[in-house]
């Protein structure tokens, strides 16, 4: 992993108890001190010895609470906004907790970043590669689309956080707070505890048992490798030039679809289970690859960990987790 420029900093990261967010807190600890604010909805803590260093300190908390969270970012010098409602399922299920927590919460920690402007000096706010919609080709920055019609549950959230997008600018053209967004595509690697077809294909894999893929397996991804991505959430904490921008952030070296994720996840692993089909019961995103030129340009990004080996470290994680519960 790259070095970190940053050290004596006061570090406060919402879902900081998330897979992103605890891969970042480990690269930041050892040099600044780290608050993780989370309501423990999704705990990828639980995997590591995080809560054990004397510079980690955890919150346990509501995004929706606002003088909480005020409250806990007073005095940050970088705010990493994490917290969120994802994953495709739970949306469906939740669209109004979703609305809620990635408007209503973000709306807080842009508030609470303003009570907190004397210090502050950097805030990132992750958004999401869904605001591209179900036809994403190599898209830059400035492609975001009209997302799927209104009553289908599965755009809330992409409607969601890009409404979280338009506030951060906001805030930063009128307010002057030192805002960056940042947009995932299809981020996995150790730690994952969320839902996402490389956890689940691993999942079966170990296991024992068949792969199985919801549609024809044509849908296009590209594969951002966690430590790819945390890198570059550094690199938008310290360089300057990221202020008041938004880049897309993933590895346009791999680029798959399904079937082909599936197969190769088949073969690293030995798996003795086939791939099947299951029908797709919700909207789903036919193509989804990013062009990194901006965050290439002005921040110096570059995917480093290609597909084959970003799964052979995530399937050894699984792995282990296997051999250590049983």
């Amino acid at each position: 992993m790259a070095a970190v420029a940053l050290q004596g900093k006061r570090i406060v990261i919402t879902g900081g108890a998330g897979f992103i967010a605890t891969t970042l807190a480990r690269l930041l600890v050892d040099r600044n001190e780290v608050v993780a604010y989370d309501n423990l909805h999704r705990d990828a803590l639980a995997s590591t010895d995080l809560r054990d260093h004397p510079n980690f300190t955890f919150v346990q908390g509501d995004v929706l609470d606002a003088e909480h969270v005020a409250e806990v970012a007073k005095g940050a010098t970088q705010l990493v906004h994490c917290a969120a409602i994802a994953g495709v399922d739970t949306v469906r299920e939740s669209p109004v907790r979703t609305m809620r927590v990635n408007m209503v919460g973000t709306y807080n920690v842009l508030e609470a970043a303003l009570g907190t402007l004397d210090t502050l000096e950097r805030i990132v706010d992750f958004s999401t590669s869904e605001v591209f919609g179900t036809h994403a080709d190599n898209v830059h920055e400035g492609h975001v689309s009209t997302i799927g019609s209104v009553g289908e549950a599965r755009w809330t959230y992409a409607v969601s956080k890009l409404a979280g997008e338009h506030m951060a600018h906001a805030y930063h053209d009128e307010l002057g707070l030192p805002t960056v967004t940042v947009r995932p595509f299809n981020v996995y690697g150790p730690g994952q505890i969320g839902g996402g077809a490389i956890r689940a294909f691993i999942e079966a894999a170990l296991a024992g048992r068949d792969l199985v893929i919801h549609g024809d397996g044509s849908q296009v991804r590209a594969w951002c490798y966690v430590d790819d991505m945390v890198r570059a959430v550094l690199l938008c904490l310290e360089r300057p030039e990221a202020v008041g921008q938004s880049f897309n952030i993933g590895n346009d070296r791999s680029v798959v679809t399904i079937v082909d994720l599936a197969g190769r996840i088949k073969r690293l692993t030995g798996c003795p289970g086939e791939i099947v089909f299951a029908p797709l019961h919700y909207a789903d995103v036919e193509v989804r690859s990013p062009n990194v030129g901006q965050a290439r340009a002005l921040l110096g990004f570059e995917a480093q960990v290609d597909l084959d080996e970003g799964l052979e470290r995530t399937i050894a994680w699984y792995r282990s987790r296997q051999l250590t519960s049983a």
